[in-house]
């Protein structure tokens, strides 16, 4: 680079000592600079201002962002305009000189080019971010686009280098064979962190989970989700204990979010009364309950309705089942609590009542465990079968081979 500009400027002084119209040229390069700055400064204060008065009139907001993050690339792109025709109109430069600048010239297109990519697509990402963020879906924004926005950056940065590079007579066809085994090298090394990146980034963007959600994962897990990163997710547990899981394995595993599609969660009770029981008296019994737990108690749906049903008829009871909604998983516990100590102390009052697990058994020709007939008698014994008597143990002759008693010490 340093051989192009001591060359440019050797042609500049020669061309400055032949030429005899240098103030008037002068002249007109500094009116085209001036011109251009003009050009520049309207564009950023006045059409800037006339497009964004057009793009009030439409439906969304994005237009208006695209605008405002073109108005620098654009002001900068004018002003290089202007001084390449005030460098190449005027002065008349010479072939070697013009090739220079030429190649200049390119080069800030380039750097140009790349900065207005970079602008466009930072500020569609922003609006991104504020789009999701305000309409509260997941927590996407909150490290997923950043990310994208400075993964953009290092791609346009690298591409504008290459292309540089390649204006400037540089060979980089080594330097991209280089960079694609140094990228399969890193992907290589970096490959769990990749797939918790992407993991991470499918977790949030499908709103599966988010910030304050009740989950329960397929190992058992239970908690409150408290951060979901790049890397993992972490859960607040009932022992108020952080559970850091990567993201790669929370999202193959079966979750059970209690928070979605809303926190109201079911509570589905079951119990059983005696076959002797009423069961018209047991039904008024409990729908009463239940009516007096959903007036009484702050988390209970109260616009939902109780419910109750008979389910079985059991080995001990007949089996029936009460339902109703609570409106968060934690307020399940206590709705679930209230409805059994009522139940149990109406069941009581009511003198209705819950069975044991029992077991009849039936005898045949009357005879019971105790070996009692029902007339008094004493029931005929089985006589046990005699046990054989051990045999005593043989010993062998001492002169037979592993046999005897061995020798006498």
């Amino acid at each position: 680079m340093s051989e192009y500009i001591q060359t440019w400027w050797q042609t500049l002084s020669h061309w400055a000592a032949r030429t005899n119209a240098t103030w008037a040229d002068l002249l007109v390069t500094a009116i085209i600079l001036v011109v251009a700055v003009i050009c520049a400064l309207l564009f950023s204060r006045m059409f800037s201002r006339l497009l964004m008065r057009a793009t009030r009139f439409s439906a969304g907001d994005l237009d208006d962002t695209i605008v405002s993050a073109l108005r620098r690339p654009v002001t900068l792109f004018i002003i290089l305009v202007g001084i390449y025709l005030a460098i190449t109109v005027p002065l008349g430069l010479p072939s070697t000189a013009l090739a220079v600048v030429n190649k200049a010239a390119t080069l800030a297109a380039v750097i140009t080019g790349a900065y207005l990519i970079n602008s466009v697509g930072s500020a569609v990402l922003l609006w991104l971010e504020e789009h999701l963020e305000s309409r509260d879906v997941a927590n996407a924004g909150g490290w997923a686009l950043p990310l994208a926005r400075r993964g953009i950056l290092i791609v346009i940065i690298a591409m504008a280098a290459m292309i540089s590079l390649d204006i400037l007579g540089v060979n980089i066809s080594p330097l991209i064979a280089g960079l694609g085994l140094g990228g399969l090298a890193i992907a290589l090394a970096l490959q769990p962190t990749l797939s918790n990146l992407f993991a991470g980034t499918y977790v949030i963007t499908e709103g599966v989970v988010s910030e304050g959600d009740y989950v329960e994962m397929e190992n058992g897990v239970v908690g409150y989700v408290v951060d979901v990163n790049w890397r993992s997710t972490r859960l607040r547990t009932w022992s108020n204990n952080l559970v850091v899981i990567p993201n790669s394995r929370f999202a193959e595993t079966i979750i059970t979010n209690y928070s979605k599609p809303d926190e109201h969660v079911n509570v589905y009770l079951t119990c059983g009364v005696a076959y002797e029981s009423d069961l018209q008296q047991v039904e008024a019994v409990s729908m009463d309950v239940m009516r007096q737990v959903e007036r009484d108690h702050p988390g209970v749906v109260k616009d939902y309705g109780v419910y109750f049903g008979y389910d079985t008829f059991g080995e001990s009871n007949i089996d029936f089942w009460l339902f109703m909604q609570s409106s968060s998983r934690l307020n399940s516990f206590e709705v679930r609590t209230e409805l059994i100590k009522q139940l149990h102390a109406r069941l009581t009052d009511e003198g209705i009542t819950i069975n044991y697990p029992v077991r009849t058994l039936h005898f045949p020709n009357g005879w019971t465990p105790d070996g009692q007939l029902p007339g008094g008698g004493q029931a005929p014994r089985r006589t046990p079968r005699p046990r054989p008597e051990p045999q005593p143990h043989a010993h062998l002759p001492a002169d037979t081979p592993g046999g005897g008693d061995g020798p006498d010490v």
